[in-house]
This record gives C-alpha cells, sequence and structure tokens, in this order.
C-alpha cells in the first residue's frame, strides 16, 4: 500500500470516527443559545492535522462538516457547514503549522493553544455575519451575545477537544503508526 493510500485510509477513519462523535456527544453549553452546541467532532480532525499537516486537518474539516450539514445538522444546512468550516478550518491551520514546526509536548500544548484563539478569533465576525442570518435577528442582538455567550463558548468548545486530543494523540497515533508498519511488513512478505 502506497503512503498516499494509507493517509487517504487513515484519513477516511479518522472522519468516520468524527461523525458518530457529532451525533453521540452532542448538547448545548448555555442554555440561552441552545444552538450553540458542544461535540467531539474536531478531536479526530485535530489527530489527522498532527499526524498530515493542516492540508490534511483542512480536508478533513470540509468533508467532516458537508457531511454533517447533510445529516445530523441538516437544521443549519449550508450556514452550519460553513460555519464549521471555518471555525474548525482556522483552529487547524493554527495547531497544524505550529505543530508541524514544533511536535514536541510543548510544541503540541502551544499549538492548541493557538488553534483556540484561532477558532474564537474567526468566529467573532463570522457570527455576526452568519448568525444574524441564521437566527433572522438584527446585529445588535448577536453583538450583545458575543461576550456573554459566544465567546465563551467557542473557547470552551475548542479547549475541552484540544484537552481531549492532546490526551489521546499520542496513544491513537502510535496505533495508526503500528498498523502501518504492519501492513508494510504484510506486504514485503508477500513479494
Amino acid at each position: 500500500m502506497k503512503m498516499n493510500t494509507k493517509k487517504m485510509v487513515i484519513l477516511a477513519m479518522l472522519a468516520a470516527v468524527s461523525l458518530p462523535l457529532m451525533y453521540y456527544v452532542r448538547f448545548p453549553i448555555f442554555p440561552a443559545a441552545p444552538f450553540l452546541e458542544y461535540d467531539m467532532a474536531d478531536v479526530p480532525i485535530l489527530i489527522g492535522t498532527f499526524l498530515f499537516g493542516p492540508v490534511s486537518g483542512l480536508l478533513l474539516t470540509v468533508v467532516v462538516s458537508v457531511i454533517q450539514a447533510l445529516t445530523v445538522s441538516a437544521g443549519s444546512g449550508w450556514i452550519g457547514a460553513l460555519m464549521h468550516i471555518f471555525a474548525t478550518g482556522a483552529y487547524v491551520l493554527a495547531a497544524g503549522n505550529i505543530y508541524r514546526r514544533f511536535p514536541t509536548r510543548k510544541g503540541a500544548v502551544a499549538s492548541l493553544c493557538c488553534g483556540t484563539l484561532a477558532m474564537t478569533l474567526a468566529m467573532i465576525p463570522l457570527n455576526l455575519i452568519f448568525t444574524v442570518i441564521f437566527m433572522n435577528v438584527p446585529r445588535s442582538v448577536v453583538m450583545g451575545m458575543l461576550v456573554p455567550i459566544i465567546i465563551p463558548f467557542n473557547l470552551l468548545k475548542a479547549g475541552i477537544n484540544g484537552v481531549i486530543t492532546f490526551a489521546v494523540y499520542k496513544t491513537v497515533a502510535r496505533v495508526l503508526r503500528l498498523e502501518i508498519l504492519e501492513t508494510d511488513r504484510k506486504a514485503t512478505a508477500e513479494v
């Protein structure tokens, strides 16, 4: 199996894991904004980002977001998909670029913290555009939600997913690398 094929298979597996996490681990954090739901879908996306870089993380984000829009979050449709692509996209681009340069425990912490901030900052203008459309309310209503609800929500969601990713990444990466090595050994033995 070529490395590109292996990479595609692992990315597909991570996308497949992301979907049930999005479906089953999903709940609102703030009762005043039930449309803002925490989900764990970003954890496998971040693992893919750490394994293969920010471009792969962005690809995973788009795939998972489109499937999410067509299934789990059909109510938010294209707005939900775009918001997820931009939010998680900002996260994986920041975290992935930092971790690629500093692939250590400290680098992982720094990359996840920067990714959390990037996602939170990116969501401020995006909420002022898309939440106004989604909720069909004046921009002033959404502006009033920024500090007490939207910013804390994004910090919490990204922060929790970052902590979970940090906790499981090395183990998951080790298992995936062992699987790749085992596949290589079998392919070599057959030749």
